[in-house]
């Protein structure tokens, strides 16, 4: 006889679970945003000179890069090792280790003396922060049923964006009124929090994967299908994503709109919002009506918005938003409009994000390894995330600031297409609504 009681138990169970990977997913992006919020304050303290090292001659501004790079270069090299053991151990162990070292290592921050430190501890940063993104989508993608696997996933990203938003609006009041070891002490407590739910709360994972599963998987035809749209939707959204705070902020003269710190904080707010909104509910849409279609959707709307983003000033010389606002102060008139451009940014990819993800997640859970499957996204997007800056930099430079929305805009269109023409052309006209 059937036991509606003991489903109800297990049920009950399993949302435990999943809250605590929420929580862990907000522990987790609050330290991440919180540190990217800081490094101005660290750049101004530790003041990089130049130096020699080995006989060469290390200049100021490659310190300054390697304070970002060697954070980029430490998540390149973690995330085949990490994800290999995920699938081959258990994957809550390898969460609780990273999630560990996390938590010591932003104890260390207050430390820091030197930029010689502040790389290194930087570098161990991205080591943590990507185990713990990997871990954590490997364990809701394989904790959700292929139904709810989407808006499972879209529910752990809107915990990061939440995150994303508090860290990035109060690391700078925080750092002000208390300076640097207040702030480490509550993302340690947050780390702290997450790991004891996770150690009381949290299933061992029983899925042991023997051998290599990246060799499989990077020849998947599904997720090689996805990596065509991946590679060059990533240019678009880092120079796009980038970008858009750096026209609000930057001076007149250099094609930006010369706006206080707060106006700049609010275009990026504004993304963030609408993303962890809309991915509250376009998840569980992407499980319903096809998450193909919600890739190709999402990425085509984020690139014609993106085209959009030049077209702001003469918009809001039409509207005549031109105006002072509270906190705020004077803004030109093509702000307003940029922060509404910027809020239906993050609707597009709210679309996007958590069906790409589940689609990744549906194929390393069904081909052997969901960890590795997630490995292979992570790796995809490294390309356009290190390329993409210097692209649009020169063309900020060299062209206009238009040019950098443009071609952000058209290499997410041009992803969208190659993801189209694929999938239809290998998989049949159905593959858009049946993924």
């Amino acid at each position: 006889m059937h036991d509606e009681r003991e489903d109800g138990v297990r049920r009950e169970g399993e949302d435990i679970q999943f809250l605590v990977l929420y929580l862990t997913r907000f522990a987790e992006g609050f330290g991440f945003i919180t540190l990217l919020t800081l490094l101005p304050a660290y750049i101004n303290t530790l003041q990089p000179q130049e130096t020699t090292i080995l006989g060469l001659t290390v200049s100021a501004g490659f310190i300054i890069g390697m304070y970002t790079t060697g954070f980029t270069l430490a998540q390149t090299l973690a995330v085949v090792p990490l994800a290999w053991a995920g699938d081959r151990f258990d994957k809550r162990t390898v969460l609780l280790v990273v999630l560990g070292l996390g938590a010591g290592v932003y104890a260390l921050f207050p430390l820091v003396d030197s930029s010689a430190s502040f790389i290194l501890i930087r570098a161990l940063q991205g080591v943590a922060v990507t185990g713990a993104g990997l871990m954590t989508l490997s364990l809701v993608g394989e904790l959700a049923t292929t139904a709810t696997r989407a808006e499972r996933i879209g529910r752990a990203n809107a915990a990061s964006f939440l995150a994303s938003i508090l860290g990035s609006l109060s690391a700078g009041w925080l750092l002000d009124l208390f300076g640097f070891a207040p702030i480490f002490a509550i993302i340690v407590v947050l780390l702290t929090v997450a790991w004891v739910g996770l150690y009381a709360l949290l299933d061992q994972d029983p899925t042991r994967i023997e051998g290599f599963p990246f060799s499989d998987l990077a020849v998947n035809r599904r997720i090689l299908t996805m990596t065509s749209f991946r590679a060059q939707y990533a240019f678009a959204v880092t120079i796009v994503r980038t970008w858009v705070p750096i026209y609000a902020g930057t001076a007149v003269a250099s094609g930006g709109l010369g706006v206080a710190g707060i106006a700049v904080a609010v275009t990026v707010t504004a993304e963030k919002a609408t993303n962890m909104v809309g991915q509250l509910f376009t998840g569980q849409l992407s499980d319903g009506y096809g998450r193909a279609l919600f890739v190709f959707a999402g990425g085509t709307a984020y690139g014609l918005v993106a085209l959009a983003v030049p077209f702001a000033d003469a918009l809001g010389s039409r509207l005549g938003t031109a105006t002072a606002l509270p906190v705020l102060g004077p803004v030109p008139a093509a702000y307003l409009p940029l922060v509404a451009l910027s809020g239906l940014l993050g609707v597009a990819d709210s679309f996007r994000e958590p069906a790409s993800m589940a689609l990744f997640a549906d194929e390393g859970t069904d081909n052997g390894g969901v960890a590795s499957s997630f490995g292979v996204r992570e790796l995809v997007w490294r390309p356009g995330s290190v390329l993409g800056p210097l692209i649009a930099g020169w063309l900020m430079v060299e062209v206009s600031m238009s040019a950098v929305f443009y071609v952000g805009g058209a290499f997410a269109l041009t992803g969208t297409g190659a993801f189209l023409g694929i999938l239809v052309t290998t998989h049949g006209r159905a593959a858009l609504t049946a993924w």
